[in-house]
């Protein structure tokens, strides 16, 4: 084996293996982190809310209003 493609089979076997990580992720990262999840939902139903239902309830009193 040529030792260039030796050197990048050990530096991705490196690249791949699991390593044990020590991180601290405070209390605010956890806030932000819901504060996002709950933005985004909300901005879901908004979408819902203006695309789908504003416009089908237009047209149901659109149509009630013709009888």
């Amino acid at each position: 084996m040529k030792f260039a493609t030796m050197l990048a089979w050990i530096g991705l076997a490196l690249v791949l293996s699991p390593a044990s990580v020590q991180a601290y992720v405070g209390p605010g990262m956890g806030a932000g982190a819901v504060a996002a999840v709950l933005g985004v939902l909300a901005g879901l139903l908004m979408l819902v809310v203006g695309v789908v239902w504003y416009p089908l309830k237009k047209l149901v009193r659109r149509l009630r209003d013709k009888k």
